[in-house]
């Protein structure tokens, strides 16, 4: 018995199972092990997966733009008309070339921009809530908030323009964070659904910019306020002369600085790491010590800021009046189009912009080649479909890339027959 003992003591380390070594992997994330074919546990290929996710986030929504893009090619054919004048309207949007006539005209340049830089902006709002857990629903209401909050402070703050735009933009993004906080708060407090409050607080909005803009700021045709001063408005004429006269403003300065801010928030500090451990799992974040309720209040908050600000920029760069509105514009949900394409990642959310921006502002031109612009609105519900395949699409995207695999090893064995040959 004592031997028995004294052999089970000096069983050696090796002849313990391998797959019984914990890896090191973050306490949020689960260990993913990958045993070689011959069944020995592989320590570098537990990075394969992980290259394998990289991959998937460029191939998946590329591969659902491009059947976005066939499903609208087969619609224009079923209208009986050519695809190619749809894409000839879309490359003259991105380009101002028009290929099949000639000629250039940099105006479409401009007015793709316009039309991109809100949803980019509710796209950050959208997406921000997302890499924390949350469904923020709400970026249309708090685009309107934030736009009437630049109207009051256009209307009243007499300043230079190097204080009053400034101002207006921080007022904007300030009143959306503080419409985006309210449903944060719910959530924390009370673990009321965010996507039931931002749904109401969208009517709610609507409603009391109506109301401000007819009763108190005076409207006098009901439609609009009075005409903003020059000091505060982001227009300006070279842009507009260098683009042939498009709506072209400062606009997009405040953009770009927010996607790099978002991409610095969530990406490079403790605070955006917080944000996304409460997003994997709020019960392992709070057992880390992470303050779960205070992280999901100040997602939406910064989620709301980031849509009042677009609110901003349309309010003193598009117009240069407050609006009353009889519906929800729509920025909002295409907003959360735009984050799901760009797979809520900075570069992503650009590029998923201004596609959306090119087929918004392309809907003109390809009317004018007889097709209806209801294209683009088909084509941009399309990709979102396709997106929405995701796990069918990397599946797909799987088997073509073990085919590949079985191909190239296959060669590599007729080579290497060859060689022993």
């Amino acid at each position: 018995m004592a031997a028995k003992k004294k052999d089970a003591k000096a069983t050696p380390a090796s002849a313990v199972a391998p797959l019984a070594t914990p890896t090191e992997t973050s306490p949020l994330e689960p260990a993913v092990r990958v045993a070689n074919p011959v069944g020995s546990f592989d320590p570098d290929a537990g990075h394969a997966p992980k290259v394998i996710l990289k991959r998937n986030k460029v191939l998946v929504p590329l591969v659902a733009v491009a059947l976005g893009f066939l499903v609208g090619s087969i619609v224009i054919l079923i209208t009986g008309k050519s695809p190619l004048l749809m894409f000839n309207a879309l490359i003259q949007g991105v380009t101002g070339i028009n290929i099949a006539l000639g000629g250039f005209n940099p105006r479409h340049i401009g007015e793709l921009v316009i039309q991109a830089m809100p949803i980019i902006l509710t796209g950050l709002s959208v997406g921000f809530a997302f890499r924390t857990g949350l469904f923020n629903t709400g970026a249309e209401g708090q685009l309107m908030v934030g736009a009437l909050a630049a109207t009051a402070v256009a209307l009243t703050v007499k300043a230079p323009t190097i204080i009053h735009v400034p101002l207006i933009l921080l007022a904007g993004a300030g009143a959306g964070g503080i419409w985006g906080a309210i449903p944060g708060y719910l959530k924390a407090r009370f673990n009321v659904h965010e996507v039931v409050v931002t749904i109401m607080l969208n009517y709610t909005a609507l409603h009391f910019n109506n109301w401000t803009i007819l009763n108190v700021f005076g409207s006098v045709d009901r439609v609009k306020t009075a005409e903003f001063p020059v000091t505060a408005l982001l227009k300006d004429p070279w842009l507009a002369d260098l683009t042939n006269g498009s709506r072209l403003n400062w606009g997009f300065v405040p953009v770009i600085l927010s996607l790099v801010l978002y991409w610095f928030i969530i990406e490079k500090t403790t605070f955006g790491y917080g944000l996304r451990a409460v997003g994997f799992n709020k019960d392992a974040a709070r057992y880390a010590g992470m303050k779960v309720k205070r992280n999901v209040a100040l997602s939406m908050a910064i989620a709301g800021a980031f849509a009042g600000l677009a609110g901003a920029i349309i309010t003193i760069g598009t117009f240069n009046f407050g609006r009353a509105l009889s519906a929800a514009e729509g920025y909002g949900f295409d907003g959360i189009a735009v984050a799901l394409v760009g797979m809520t990642q900075a570069p992503g959310i650009l590029l998923a912009g201004l596609l959306f921006g090119m087929l918004k502002s392309a809907g003109p031109l390809m009317q004018s080649a007889g097709i209806p612009k209801e294209i683009g609105g088909i084509i941009q519900a399309s990709i979102v479909l396709f997106v929405g395949m995701k796990l069918g699409i990397e599946r797909i995207i799987d088997i073509a890339r073990g085919k590949r695999a079985d191909r190239l090893a296959l060669a590599a064995a007729e080579n290497a027959g060859e060689v022993g040959v």
